[in-house]
């Protein structure tokens, strides 16, 4: 059997660099440490999770979130770029100016439309987790398989699993709360995968 396990990382701190842009993942905010040391803690009392593989995002946010965790999980933390969140810009865009734009563009063309030249546009953010989720699934076929990682990109495995395209998102989304777990599983020999939970964080409230 595959199990399949998507971890949403805490709470980061994103904001302005000594008040100016670009932005970047400063790590986790107080609050984020919180909710990490908590879902560690759900971990080491229940027993729960037991994986052969834990796969983290690179990006400081994430990858704090997997530190914190990692000890009772039991494996090494494995940073795969290709579990990395939404790369939608580089930090020239405020809240303001991405937003406006998005309003901007038709629902039918934001998927193509490319916001920061270099970066992604929705189209190859979802082939990209896509194509880096079969490989990963691929390689640890009959393993539990945990991955720390974005929103976004648990959001976009549900595509992958359920076969729907990006007009779906425009109408329903699933919620993805930070430190939530999302687990799904495949018994040995068949090729249907099953969504066991979704937004699993009953270990958020202290």
């Amino acid at each position: 059997m595959t199990h399949l396990y998507l971890i949403r990382h805490a709470d980061y701190i994103y904001d302005l660099v000594d008040g100016q842009y670009p932005r970047r993942d400063q790590g986790l905010s107080p609050e984020g440490v919180l909710q990490a040391e908590r879902l560690r803690d759900r971990f080491a009392r229940s027993g729960e999770l037991k994986p052969d593989v834990f796969i983290s995002s690179p990006e400081r946010g994430a990858h704090e979130t997997a530190q914190i965790i990692a000890p009772v999980l039991g494996q090494p933390i494995i940073l795969d770029k290709e579990v990395e969140e939404w790369r939608s810009e580089d930090g020239s865009l405020n809240d303001e100016e991405f937003f406006t734009r998005w309003e901007a563009v038709p629902d039918a063309q934001k998927p193509y439309y490319r916001w920061v030249e270099g970066c992604e546009n929705l189209r190859e953010f979802s082939l990209r987790v896509h194509l880096g989720l079969n490989r990963i699934l691929q390689d640890y076929d009959g393993k539990t398989i945990v991955i720390l990682t974005h929103g976004a990109y648990i959001q976009v495995t549900f595509s992958y699993f359920f076969g729907y395209g990006e007009a779906s998102s425009q109408w329903a989304t699933a919620e993805i709360r930070r430190t939530s777990i999302t687990h799904w599983y495949k018994n040995t020999g068949q090729k249907r995968w099953t969504l066991e939970r979704s937004n699993d964080c009953q270990h958020c409230a202290p």
